[in-house]
């Protein structure tokens, strides 16, 4: 497309560039999005490694009419399926490296907007030169991102090095709704944030520049849901945050597959736990032992989901972990599979009641509108406090009991917050627990006001244009 071109199609039209870090799990909310505002009449062009098109175009049900740019990785990384998690660095480096050609993209294009993601702390500046705003799209809740990445996390620290005990209490400030901290292993889990990788920079501090130099900051979230979270942003920063909603998936279009259908329909309604952890997420044996036979010792049926990393053998890896004689204990009600399965379709079976899950943000919002109870088994990151959100603050779930030191949880505790909510559902605390589920689910799948977030952003993003 040339210059002119793209000015005359920005004197009609708001224009906004996405560009999503490299992981799946970020790519997919900066599609969602992009949808929801060409919903709007708002011209998109999505930036992503050329080697993920295909997936995005597949996947992601990405309207046809939105214009995808491929980028070219000097490095050759372009996804983090490649990569074991300690070299994640090198992705973010391979994001480093493409500033050349998003700098060409924006003079050519010359969009109003670019969306950009936690890793690319340089955009703001290099948007700012050319004349473009930038928008900090967060993939994270904002009571995560408001515990870990704002300025007064490190007020107390004076010259030392953070540790996780400091991490284990929030910053000065924070909004004390529900006392919330984190455990030893929880804040262990992120202290990933504050080692250096790619430009001899800590996350922390690549975010803290992305957040404090971007023009705008957008959350999936709202007022309704994470109030204070975002006000305490907003205050950290000293600039405007924006919200698009917890952008709630479109039903999909797709069928349930028949094996998995027939299977399904032998339960009564609402009996069978759904146990999946994504694709990105793989737990030691000891862990898998415990799950497994937790979930045996509620009677229920039941699909487990296990992944293994893509070196591994998947079914040798199964055969070891799962305990003695268990497949062969629960074939009539028991079903586990490794690799992909039609989640959103799963969830919305009418046999399926209850959803063990990490607690990520699309998950949680896929096992809400489809009536589904939540069991949080959160293992790292955001999912810690998306966990806390659900099960704290909205008490629409119930979180999973783990040591305090390694995180560890025991069969018993699977069997436990499982039973309070399908098995007791009409004592408390079950009977608060789907009340509240309930009130959620209506607000989620109220189109009106979903469809309000994304006018309201448009609005906006207009006014500010």
């Amino acid at each position: 497309m040339s210059s002119s071109k793209a000015m005359n199609n920005n004197d009609h039209q708001l224009h906004v560039f996405m560009f999503p870090f490299l992981a799946f799990g970020h790519i997919s909310p900066f599609v969602q999005l992009s949808n929801k505002l060409f919903s709007q009449g708002v011209h998109i062009t999505f930036l992503s490694a050329s080697s993920n098109i295909h997936k995005i175009k597949s996947t992601l049900n990405l309207n046809p009419s939105i214009q995808i740019i491929p980028l070219q990785f000097p490095n050759g990384i372009t996804n983090t399926a490649e990569l074991p998690p300690h070299l994640a660095g090198n992705l973010i480096h391979a994001l480093d490296l493409t500033q050349p050609q998003i700098k060409s993209l924006l003079l050519e294009l010359k969009p109003h907007y670019v969306f950009f993601d936690f890793a690319q702390n340089w955009l703001p500046k290099l948007a700012s030169e050319l004349g473009v705003k930038s928008v900090h799209f967060s993939v994270y809740s904002a009571i995560s991102d408001s515990y870990i990445t704002v300025p007064s996390r490190l007020d107390d620290i004076e010259g030392r090095s953070i540790t996780f005990e400091d991490l284990k209490e929030p910053p000065k400030g924070y909004p004390q709704k529900n006392n919330i901290s984190l455990k030893t292993f929880e804040a262990m889990d992120f202290m990933f944030m504050f080692t250096k990788f790619g430009e001899g920079l800590t996350g922390y501090e690549r975010v803290m520049q992305s957040l404090g130099e971007c023009s705008y900051i957008v959350f999936k979230s709202c007022k309704e849901i994470e109030g204070p979270y975002i006000d305490y942003i907003e205050k950290q920063f000293g600039k405007q945050v924006l919200l698009a909603g917890p952008l709630v998936p479109e039903p999909s279009m797709e069928v349930l597959e028949e094996k998995l259908c027939k299977w399904l329909d032998n339960f009564s309604v609402k009996s069978v736990i759904f146990c999946s952890f994504g694709s990105e997420t793989f737990l030691n044996d000891e862990q898998i032992n415990e799950l497994a036979t937790g979930l045996e010792l509620t009677g229920l049926p039941f699909i487990l989901v296990l992944n293994f990393p893509s070196n591994l053998c998947a079914k040798t890896e199964l055969e070891r972990a799962l305990p003695k004689g268990f497949l062969e204990r629960v074939k009539d009600r028991g079903m586990v599979h490794t690799g992909w399965l039609q989640q959103q379709l799963i969830l919305k079976h009418n046999s399926v009641g209850c959803y063990v899950c990490h607690g990520g943000f699309s998950s949680v919002t896929e096992a809400m509108v489809n009536d589904c109870q939540l069991v949080l088994l959160p293992f790292k990151g955001d999912q810690f406090f998306n966990s806390k959100l659900i099960a704290n603050d909205l008490e629409a779930g119930i979180e999973v009991n783990r040591k305090e030191e390694d995180g560890y949880f025991h069969q018993e505790s699977i069997l436990k917050a499982v039973k309070i909510i399908m098995m007791d559902g009409e004592k408390e605390p079950g009977k608060s627990i789907r009340e509240n589920h309930m009130k959620w689910r209506k607000f989620m799948l109220d189109k009106e006001i979903q469809n309000k977030f994304i006018i309201d952003l448009v609005a906006q993003l207009k006014s500010l244009a």
